[in-house]
């Protein structure tokens, strides 16, 4: 199969660069790991990191931002950056091995290091356990509630692999899993939780539900052959409206957020781009061009920086 001009850095008929950064810098008995946990596509790794940046943020605005916290907003925020790459990559690890089957026999995915047997499931785990370590290390830097809210998202991380066997709604489970940072952020600032992260975990989880169902548009054809359920073969012709649907909802809510946090004018410029960028996603998605819903998929790191930035300049204004 012949790639898709825009496809040109990939491998044919799979979604792994032919020669990322870490195959230029990483030796070469560290690659597979590193394609294992995805260093080579870090998209997923800010979608998972945004949640968690937009509520401390918030959490922060409500502690009447002073200079002098700024150190403490720093460290915060890188933590969250390394938290998120470890967990990124100890949750794909874990999918990959739940999933390597099914992988092997998906043109997109048979290349990945476990089915195209480059790493044993054995290496697997103890790469995985190894991630999650250094993350529970991460996450012991915080207070305690914060520390409980943390260990309570492994309970979704592990049984989201498993959600696309029983349901066409695997994606909502993703979205519990992936926001899981708009509560962890709140709690790791405020030590507790109120309506303003709930509003932003809820509104992420649709945010998800929107990016993700995109993104199976992809693997639809696989899927059907192979058994695997998704939002993507559940709405088919009905995903474009559904779009809509979603995303209104999860700038609804974000809004909520928003006002319950009595944020002001930068706040609601930078949610307002937000809701631009969203909407060029609704509208113009080629749910049947695998290469379209890539981009778009992989756009929604706009959506979060014109979020993030709207949230830090109300922060300092």
């Amino acid at each position: 199969m012949a790639s898709p001009p825009d496809r040109a850095n990939l491998i044919v008929g799979t979604d792994m660069p032919v020669r990322s950064w870490a195959d230029r810098m990483l030796p070469l008995s560290a690659r597979p790991y590193a394609r294992l946990m995805r260093l080579d596509r870090p998209i997923g790794t800010w979608l998972l990191l945004f949640p968690g940046w937009w509520s401390v943020a918030l959490a922060f605005d409500t502690l009447r931002w002073r200079w002098d916290s700024l150190g403490w907003f720093l460290w915060l925020m890188a933590l969250f950056g390394v938290g998120a790459l470890l967990m990124r990559g100890a949750g794909c690890t874990w999918n990959d091995i739940i999933d390597r089957d099914f992988d092997a026999r998906v043109e997109r995915t048979r290349s990945r290091p476990i089915p195209s047997g480059q790493i044993s499931v054995r290496q697997a785990l103890l790469f995985m356990a190894l991630q999650m370590s250094i993350a529970l290390a991460i996450l012991l830097q915080f207070n305690r509630f914060a520390v409980g809210v943390g260990a309570f998202s492994l309970v979704v991380v592990f049984i989201y692999p498993l959600m696309k066997r029983w349901t066409y709604w695997p994606q909502i489970v993703l979205g519990m899993a992936f926001n899981w940072g708009a509560l962890l952020g709140w709690a790791a600032v405020r030590g507790d939780l109120d309506w303003t992260p709930v509003f932003l975990y809820v509104a992420g989880i649709f945010w998800t539900l929107g990016y993700d169902t995109i993104y199976a548009h992809q693997d639809k054809g696989d899927d059907i052959l192979i058994g695997i359920k998704s939002t993507a073969l559940k709405l088919r012709d009905r995903t474009r409206p559904l779009l809509w649907g979603f995303y209104t909802l999860a700038l609804t809510l974000i809004a909520a957020a928003g006002w319950s946090d009595g944020l002001g004018l930068f706040f609601w410029i930078g949610l307002g781009l937000g809701a631009l960028q969203l909407a060029w996603q609704a509208g113009r998605v080629n749910i049947d061009d695998p290469a379209d819903c890539l981009r778009k998929f992989k756009s929604n790191r706009v959506f979060g920086w014109c979020l993030l930035l709207g949230l830090l300049t109300e922060l300092v204004r």
